[in-house]
């Protein structure tokens, strides 16, 4: 990470880009990340679902080394039941934009909403692939959120996580069926809550 102390001069026109993943499975934390890019981003920076597995943790790894700063941010499967996805997910941008360590003038958001908070920001549907910062955040969160889902796969190899990282496939629908409920599965989601209700499942 490059030294805070070489960025004083422009810390006021510092951009910051938050985008987080896993919105859509059906078990683990949603995980987002915030970066602020130097002046020139690694090549190839873009939507992270656009990426190879091999190529996004290497543009991760060149990403954590070059940008200016980098953070993330989560919120639980807990939070999700509780909040619902939409808010878990601006909860999880809110807390990787306020753990950066030098704080940003500008956040741009990927997306169409904003979360709460102080920090002037902008709302980009599909910024991901227009905006690098934003870019580089979606890389190094579902970077982090597929090394965590291979990490519950190791406590719950019956789901397949390793596979499809928990989002709603025939095989994971299947498990579900199978296996029954695990705590890392999200209890306000369709499938999980469906399942829940059903009295035949143990």
């Amino acid at each position: 990470m490059t030294p805070p102390d070489l960025f004083e001069e422009t810390a006021g026109h510092l951009v910051a880009g938050v985008d987080e993943v896993g919105r859509g499975p059906l078990a683990g934390d949603v995980v987002a990340a915030a970066v602020i890019l130097a002046e020139s981003p690694p090549k190839g920076v873009t939507d992270s679902k656009k990426l190879s597995p091999d190529l996004r943790e290497a543009l991760a790894e060149r990403i954590r080394d070059e940008a200016v700063c980098w953070a993330l941010g989560r919120a639980s499967v807990a939070e999700i039941d509780e909040l619902n996805i939409l808010q878990a997910s601006l909860l999880a941008m809110r807390r990787a934009v306020e753990a950066l360590p030098i704080q940003p003038s500008l956040v741009l958001v990927d997306g169409n909403h904003l979360p709460r908070w102080s920090y002037e920001a902008r709302a980009i549907v599909k910024g991901d692939l227009s905006e690098p910062s934003i870019g580089a955040a979606s890389i190094l969160a579902k970077v982090q959120r597929d090394t965590e889902m291979l990490a519950l796969h190791e406590h719950y190899p019956e789901y397949g996580f390793d596979r499809h990282k928990g989002y709603p496939t025939r095989a994971h629908l299947a498990a579900l069926e199978t296996a029954g409920v695990s705590p890392v599965h999200r209890r306000s989601f369709g499938p999980v809550r469906r399942l829940l209700a059903d009295p035949e499942v143990g």
